[in-house]
């Protein structure tokens, strides 16, 4: 006895797939570059580079929260 051959719905094509990201594949590694830059991040040298003050002390502030957690 035989068993029956199933087909695919729609013949492949010779052009290549065609395939569709969703936005969170896009938003995740970029949001993952920004924590791991702001990890590494020294908030001291910040005034160096002409930054505004408030920027250094923000970076500071979110460092010494990530790093509260983390312990």
């Amino acid at each position: 006895m035989s068993a029956p051959t199933h087909t695919p719905p729609h013949p492949a094509t010779g052009r290549g797939a065609e395939t569709r990201l969703p936005w969170w594949a896009l938003l995740l590694p970029a949001l993952a570059f920004a924590a791991l830059l702001l990890l590494i991040l020294n908030p001291a040298d910040a005034h160096a580079a002409g930054a505004d003050p408030v920027v250094g002390s923000l970076f500071e502030r979110i460092q010494q929260i990530v790093l509260r957690q983390e312990s």
